[in-house]
C-alpha cells in the first residue's frame, strides 16, 4: 500500500504523519501493494464548527474507489474514526465480491465520480477524471454504496454508452441512459 499524506490549511507533523501511518497499515493486510491512498488532513478555519479537525481518505484499489470522509476535535480522532469506516467498506465490498461467486465473475473495475464540482461564481473549480472502464448498472450501484456519493458515472458493458446510477430520494436506485 503506497500512502500520501497531504495537509490543508495545516503543516502535517511528523508525528501525525506517523500515526496516520500506523492506523492505515489495518489495510494493508486487507489490500495488495499496488493499492494508492490519498490522506488529506484538514483544519477548518470556521470558529462556529467544532469538528474542525477532518480526515479525507481516497483508496485506489484494482476493484472499488473508496472513500471516507471523518471530523471531530482532535485529527488523531479524526483519523481513527475514518480508518474504522474505510475497513468496514473493505469488508462491505469483499462480502459483496464473495456473495456474487462464481457466476459471472467480473471484478468490479475502478472508477470514480466524473465530476465534483464545488461552484463559486459559477466557476468549476474542481474537476475529477476516472477511468473508462466498461461495467454492468449492478456493478456500479455496488461502486456508488462504496464510495458514498449520490450519483455514480460509468460505461456501460452491455451498450458502450455513458450512464450514470443515482440514488432515488423515496429509495432505490435510478439509470441514467443516453437517447439518440
Amino acid at each position: 500500500m503506497r500512502l500520501q499524506v497531504k495537509g490543508k490549511n495545516l503543516d502535517v507533523t511528523d508525528s501525525i504523519r506517523s500515526y496516520a501511518e500506523q492506523k492505515l497499515k489495518k489495510l494493508d493486510k486487507q489490500l495488495n501493494d499496488s493499492t494508492e491512498v490519498e490522506l488529506e488532513l484538514a483544519v477548518e478555519k470556521n470558529p462556529s464548527i467544532a469538528a474542525n479537525q477532518i480526515a479525507e481518505a481516497t483508496v485506489w484499489t484494482k476493484g472499488p474507489t473508496l472513500r471516507a470522509r471523518e471530523a471531530s476535535e482532535d485529527m488523531r480522532a479524526s483519523i481513527d474514526q475514518l480508518t474504522e469506516k474505510l475497513v468496514r467498506q473493505v469488508r462491505h465490498y469483499r462480502d459483496k465480491r464473495s456473495h456474487r461467486g462464481a457466476r459471472n465473475h467480473v471484478p468490479v473495475d475502478e472508477g470514480a465520480p466524473a465530476l465534483q464540482d464545488d461552484q463559486l461564481d459559477q466557476q468549476i473549480v474542481k474537476t475529477k477524471q476516472f477511468p473508462d472502464k466498461p461495467m454492468s448498472p449492478e456493478e456500479a450501484v455496488l461502486q456508488l454504496e462504496l464510495i458514498g456519493h449520490d450519483f455514480f458515472v460509468f460505461r456501460n458493458a452491455e451498450t458502450g454508452e455513458v450512464n450514470v446510477v443515482y440514488r432515488r430520494r423515496n429509495g432505490g436506485y435510478g439509470l441514467i441512459e443516453p437517447q439518440a
